[in-house]
């Protein structure tokens, strides 16, 4: 299982916004150099994350992206999710009925603990612990 090329620029791009002052803004064109992220990939990107209130955008020479909230509000989660939508591991997890053998597998029900976890790592991990991290490891 691998998250998409497009949750990854995301999640580095929210970083990179995490790591300014609230009220400061970013132009995408920074971003995208920064975070070596192809500019066009990144508009796509930053509509997403807009579309599902992660970030602020403006236009115009004091324009730019900015997070709508705190770092410490934003989980790993929402962005993955805004971006990739629900994370299924199996097509069982999310429609057991999917699968000819349905919830008595026992396969089934190790992709969905192995999903529960993940999410929950995913959710308790928000943009400020990553700093900390970063933070401990300069």
């Amino acid at each position: 299982m691998q998250i998409t090329r497009q949750a990854d620029y995301a999640l580095r791009a929210m970083l990179f916004l995490a790591r300014r002052d609230s009220n400061q803004r970013a132009a995408t064109s920074q971003i995208a150099e920064d975070q070596e992220i192809p500019p066009s990939f990144l508009a796509k990107i930053i509509s997403q994350l807009s579309i599902a209130g992660l970030i602020h955008t403006s236009r115009g020479a004091r324009g730019g992206v900015s997070l709508a909230r705190k770092p410490e509000e934003i989980s790993l989660l929402d962005v993955v999710e805004a971006i990739d939508g629900p994370i299924n591991l199996n097509e069982c997890t999310k429609d057991p009925s999917v699968c000819s053998f349905g919830e008595s597998c026992p396969i089934h029900e190790v992709w969905c603990e192995t999903q529960a976890e993940l999410v929950n790592k995913l959710r308790e991990t928000t943009f400020d612990k990553l700093l900390e991290r970063e933070a401990a490891k300069a």
